[in-house]
C-alpha cells in the first residue's frame, strides 16, 4: 500500500555523442576483463529457448533468492549484497550477504546466514566493510577489514552492545564514526560515553520488566498508540553515534518522545545523512503535537562536534520533508518535500538547500514537471542529481543540475530499478543497480550511461520525450537456472479513454503455452494505495505472472488516483472513491473485452487488497458482470475504519474531514450502504495484526455477505498484518484465492 519501486539516473559527465559511441567498446572491455556470465548471457539465451519450460507455481516463487540490501565501493570494484533464501517446510527465511566484483567473477560469502544478517556497507575508503548480525548480543554493528584488491574480508568485530538491538547503520565520510537506529525509553537515563552504562541498563530492565509481567494491558494517552502491524508501547526510536574504534556510544536525541526517524514507507535507511567534513548530521523528525494526523516530517541539523548541541531544522515546507543528502563538496543539502499538509500522497519534489545562503530551491519548477522523485543520489561533481520518477507503468531517469536550468532524461530500460550507485570504468560512468521486472525478480545489473539531451526544451512544452531502449547486463544470476525453467510472459499496455476523454493505461499478462484460438478466463486485478500502480515490476504477494499462471488473463487498470501520470490525476480521487476510479476500471475492462478477442467476457473474476480491496467492496453493490470476487484487507465501513485506522491523516484527506466533520462524505463512498444489492460470490481474506484496515472491517463484510446469504468465504489471519508475509501463510493465501476464482470461473483455455 504506497509503496513503489525506485528507480536509477545516470549523469552524463561527457558530451552525449562522446558517451554514445564510446559507450560500446567500454562495455566489451569491461566484459572481456571477467564478466564471464555476463560474457555467456548469448549460449545461456540459446539454452533458456531449447529447454522445455513448464508454467510458473508457487513452489517456484518460493525457491526464488530475494535480492535485498546492495552496496557498491567507493573505488567502484566491489558490490555487497543480501539475499534471502525462503524454507517453506520450516517457515523460515535466512538472510546470507555476499561480496562480487563488478568486473566480473564468482561472488562468495561474507557471512553465512546469521540471524538478522543485513545492511552491509562501504567505508569511504573502500578498506572496511559493516554489516548488522544478530549472532551474539542481538543485532549488533560489526565490522571487518576489506582487501580491495583480493576481496578478502578480515575477522570481523562487534562494535556496538547496546541492550535495545541496532537497525539501519550508516558509516561517517572519515570513517571514525557510525550512526545507527535503536528504539529506547525516553525517560532512562541517556545512552552516553559518560552515564557509566546506566542508560542501557535501564532500558534492559524495563524490557526484561515487561515481557516477565503477568499483566500485558497497556494505557493510551495519545494517538497512534498502534501502527500498522505492532503496538507503539513507551519506546521512541532514536538516533546514536558509535566510534567505529572504541564502541563508544552516545543518544543523538537524548529524551526526545518522539521518533527518529519517523515511520516512513519509503524503505528502510536512518533517514539521515553525514556531511562530507562528518562534522554535521541531517535528519528527519515529526514534531507536531499530534503525528496521528500529521504527515509534516521535517529536516533538521545537529552539529556532532559538540555534545550539547540542540537540532536546527533547515526545512519549511508544512508537507513531509525526506531522505537528506549532503553534496560532494559539503555546498549543499537536498531532500524530497511535499507541500500541503496532512497529503501523504502530494507531489514528492526534489529541493536544495543552500547551506551558506540559507536558501531553498525547488529544482524542478520550470519544467512543468508533475511526477514524483521517487529516489535521487548525487554525482560526483557536486552539479547534478540524479532521480528516478515513476512515469506510466514504468520508472524511467532523469538527471537535474543545481542551477535547475536544465533536465536530462535517460535510455529508457524496462522494468522497476533501485539502490542505485554511480561507478567509473576505464573514466567512463555507469550505474550499478537492482532492477526487476514482472517476467523476473530483481538482480543487480550494469547500466549504460547514455541520457538523452534536449530534454529539458521537451518538458518545459509539455511533450512526451522518446528515448531509445538497452538491455543492461547483469552482474549478479541468483535465480537464472530456475527462470530458464519457467515460462513467463511479458506485459502488455494498452490505453483507452476515460468518460472525461483522460488517456487511460491498462496492462495485461497472458498465460503459459498461449493460444489464441482459445477463449480465456480473466482474474481482474485491482491495485491498492490508491495512489499507486501497476507497472513493469516483480512482487512476491500479488504476482502477475502467478495469477495467469493457472489458465488465465491478468488484467490490470491504472485509474484516475494512480502514480506516474501527473499530480493532477492522482489528486482525482480525493474525495471521489467510488466515482470516476469505478469508471475507470469498468471501461478499461470493457476495452480489454472488445480488443482482445481470446478474453472470455463470461468467466471474469476481480481481485484487490488495500484501496483494491475496498474497490471489491464497492464492486459488491454496483455491478454484477463478475462471477467471483476477493477482497483482502478492504474498507467496507467508512467512519468505523477512521476509528479504528492509527494514520488518522489518511482518511481525513481522502474523505474531506471526519465523520462528524463531514459525515455526508464518509456516508457516501461506505460500500456498507449498498449491501442489498450484494450477489457475488466472495472470499473476504483480513489479517488480525492489520492496523492500517482493522480486521473488523473484514468482518462487517463477511457477515453483511452471510445474513444477506450470498455465498462467501473468509481467510483470517490471526499472525498477518496489512501483508501476508509468512511463506507458509502465503501458500495458503494464493492456494485459497485460486481454489475461490476456479470455483467460479473454472474451465480454463476452452476452444472457441
Amino acid at each position: 500500500m504506497r509503496i513503489r519501486p525506485n528507480m536509477f539516473l545516470i549523469s552524463s559527465l561527457l558530451p552525449i555523442p562522446a558517451l554514445f559511441w564510446l559507450l560500446p567498446s567500454v562495455i566489451h572491455g569491461v566484459r572481456s576483463t571477467g564478466m564471464t556470465r555476463t560474457a555467456g548471457l548469448g549460449s545461456l539465451t540459446d539454452v533458456i529457448a531449447a529447454q522445455a519450460k513448464h508454467p510458473f507455481t508457487f513452489e517456484d516463487m518460493m525457491a526464488m533468492k530475494r535480492l535485498g540490501e546492495t552496496a557498491v565501493s567507493p573505488d567502484g570494484k566491489w558490490l555487497a549484497y543480501s539475499v534471502t533464501t525462503v524454507d517453506l517446510a520450516q517457515n523460515t527465511k535466512r538472510p546470507e550477504l555476499w561480496l562480487q566484483a563488478i568486473a566480473g567473477g564468482e561472488p562468495f560469502r561474507l557471512s553465512t546466514g546469521q540471524p538478522g544478517d543485513s545492511d552491509p556497507q562501504f567505508s569511504a575508503d573502500s578498506k572496511r566493510l559493516l554489516w548488522i548480525s544478530g549472532r551474539e548480543g542481538g543485532k549488533q554493528v560489526w565490522v571487518a577489514d576489506f582487501d580491495a584488491a583480493t576481496g578478502a574480508a578480515g575477522k570481523a568485530r562487534r562494535v556496538t552492545a547496546i541492550a535495545t538491538e541496532v537497525d539501519n547503520p550508516k558509516w561517517s565520510p572519515d570513517g571514525k564514526s557510525i550512526v545507527f537506529t535503536s528504539s529506547v525509553y525516553p525517560d532512562c537515563p541517556a545512552i552516553g560515553p559518560a552515564d557509566g552504562g546506566a542508560g542501557d541498563n535501564c532500558n534492559k530492565e524495563r524490557d526484561k520488566a515487561f515481557a516477565d509481567s503477568k499483566v500485558k494491558a497497556q494505557i493510551f494517552t495519545q494517538l497512534l498508540y498502534r501502527h500498522w502491524d505492532h503496538y507503539s508501547g513507551e519506546k521512541r526510536s532514536h538516533l546514536f553515534l558509535v566510534a567505529a574504534d572504541t564502541g563508544a556510544t552516545r543518544d543523538l536525541n537524548p529524551g526526545d518522545p518522539h521518533d527518529v526517524p519517523p515511520f516512513s514507507l519509503e524503505g528502510p535507511g536512518c533517514g539521515c545523512d553525514f556531511s562530507r567534513d562528518s562534522k554535521e548530521l541531517a535528519f528527519t523528525e515529526n514534531l507536531d503535537p499530534e503525528p496521528a494526523i500529521s504527515t509534516n516530517t521535517d529536516i533538521f541539523t545537529l552539529d556532532l562536534t559538540n555534545p550539547a548541541a540542540k537540532p536546527a531544522k533547515v526545512s519549511t515546507s508544512p508537507g513531509g520533508d525526506f531522505n537528506p543528502a549532503y553534496s560532494p563538496d559539503g555546498k549543499y543539502l537536498a531532500w524530497r518535500s511535499q507541500a500541503r499538509a496532512g497529503y501523504e500522497s502530494d507531489r514528492f519534489r526534489l529541493v536544495l538547500y543552500d547551506r551558506e545562503k540559507k536558501t531553498i530551491k525547488d529544482l524542478l519548477e520550470d519544467f512543468n514537471f508533475d511526477n514524483w522523485v521517487d529516489e535521487f543520489s548525487w554525482v560526483d561533481d557536486s552539479q547534478h542529481i540524479l532521480f528516478v520518477s515513476s512515469d506510466k507503468g514504468e520508472a524511467p531517469i532523469f538527471e537535474v543540475n543545481v542551477t535547475g536550468d536544465d533536465l536530462k532524461r535517460s535510455a529508457k530500460a524496462a522494468g522497476a530499478w533501485s539502490s542505485v550507485h554511480m561507478i567509473l570504468i576505464k573514466g567512463f560512468p555507469y550505474i550499478v543497480g537492482t532492477l526487476m521486472r514482472v517476467d523476473r525478480p530483481a538482480e543487480v545489473v550494469l547500466g549504460n550511461a547514455l541520457a538523452m539531451d534536449d530534454s529539458a526544451r521537451m518538458f518545459q512544452r509539455g511533450m512526451e520525450v522518446k528515448t531509445t531502449s538497452y538491455e543492461p547486463p547483469l552482474i549478479t544470476h541468483l535465480n537464472d537456472e530456475l527462470l530458464a525453467q519457467l515460462d513467463l510472459s511479458k506485459m502488455e499496455s494498452f490505453w483507452f479513454s476515460a468518460k472525461d476523454g483522460t488517456k487511460l493505461q491498462g496492462f495485461l499478462v497472458k498465460p503459459p503455452n498461449f493460444d489464441p484460438n482459445k477463449k480465456y478466463p480473466v482474474k481482474f486485478l485491482i491495485h491498492g494505495g490508491p495512489q499507486g500502480a501497476w507497472g513493469d515490476d516483480w512482487s512476491y504477494r500479488w504476482n502477475a505472472e502467478l495469477f495467469a499462471a493457472d489458465g488465465y488473463v491478468v488484467v490490470m487498470i491504472n485509474f484516475h488516483g494512480s502514480t506516474g501520470y501527473g499530480q493532477k490525476f492522482i489528486d482525482a480521487i480525493n474525495g471521489d472513491w467510488g466515482g470516476a476510479p469505478f469508471e475507470d476500471l469498468m471501461k478499461g475492462l470493457d476495452y480489454a473485452e472488445q480488443h482482445y478477442p481470446f478474453i472470455d467476457k463470461n468467466r471474469e473474476c476481480a481481485l484487490g487488497a488495500s484501496y483494491g480491496g475496498y474497490m471489491i467492496n464497492w464492486i459488491l453493490g454496483h455491478t454484477d458482470r463478475f462471477k467471483c470476487l476477493v477482497s483482502h484487507d478492504g474498507m467496507f465501513n467508512a467512519e468505523s475504519a477512521w476509528g479504528t485506522t492509527e494514520e488518522l491523516w489518511f482518511n481525513e484527506w481522502e474523505f474531506k474531514g471526519t465523520p462528524y466533520t463531514n459525515p455526508k462524505m464518509y456516508e457516501k463512498w461506505s460500500p456498507r450502504n449498498s449491501a442489498k444489492n450484494f450477489k457475488t460470490p466472495t472470499l473476504v481474506i483480513h489479517g488480525q495484526l492489520d492496523y492500517r484496515l482493522d480486521v473488523s472491517e473484514g468482518l462487517q463484510l463477511f457477515t453483511t455477505l452471510q445474513r444477506t446469504g450470498v455465498p462467501s468465504k473468509m481467510l483470517y489471519f490471526p499472525d498477518e498484518g496489512h501483508w501476508v508475509l509468512k511463506p507458509q501463510n502465503s501458500r495458503l493465501w494464493y492456494r485459497t484465492v485460486n481454489d475461490w476464482v476456479d470455483q467460479w470461473v473454472g474451465d480454463k483455455g476452452t476452444k472457441k
